[in-house]
Parts: structure tokens; C-alpha cells; sequence
């Protein structure tokens, strides 16, 4: 079991616009990143990451979250998988 103290420190390191421009091809808009879904088939880009908040909101498939809830969306990880991901990440 992972301890709530690694839990937080996770969450305090990790920064959402760094664990999904591993995966997605971000382009800066603003103070927020944009980008095409990578849940679905779009020209325009709908999905977008908030550094400031540390979210993302994809608005062609309606998902959203934080970088636990995009690697559990994205890459099908548990949300154990995902906390180790970035453990590792940001060691």
C-alpha cells in the first residue's frame, strides 16, 4: 500500500503539463497548453492543460482530471500504477 505522505508528495511534484507532453504533442496557448485529443479523432484542438491549476480538460470527449486521472485514462494504469509512474518520474 502506497502511504498518503508519498501520496502528497506526488501530487506536490508532479506537474500536468510535463506527465501529458510525454505522451501528447502540447503547444502553448496563453497561459494553458493546447493540443489534438488524444481520446479522439479531431482536426481543431478541444483538449487543453491548465499548468496554473494543474488539470487538463478534453472538450471532444468531455474527460478531464489531473495527471493521475490522464495516465488512468490514457495509458490504462490503476491508480497505484499511476502514483509509482510518477514516484519514478520525479523520483
Amino acid at each position: 500500500m502506497i502511504s498518503k505522505n508519498t501520496i502528497d508528495k506526488v501530487f506536490e511534484q508532479s506537474r500536468v503539463e510535463e506527465v501529458i507532453g510525454d505522451f501528447v504533442n502540447l503547444k502553448k496557448s496563453g497561459s494553458n497548453y493546447k493540443a489534438l485529443s488524444p481520446f479522439s479523432n479531431e482536426k481543431t484542438p478541444s483538449f487543453v492543460v491548465s499548468p496554473v491549476k494543474q488539470i487538463w480538460k478534453d472538450f471532444s470527449s468531455g474527460k478531464g482530471g489531473n495527471a493521475i486521472s490522464f495516465l488512468m485514462e490514457h495509458e490504462h494504469f490503476t491508480y497505484p500504477e499511476a502514483i509509482k509512474y510518477l514516484a519514478r518520474k520525479y523520483n
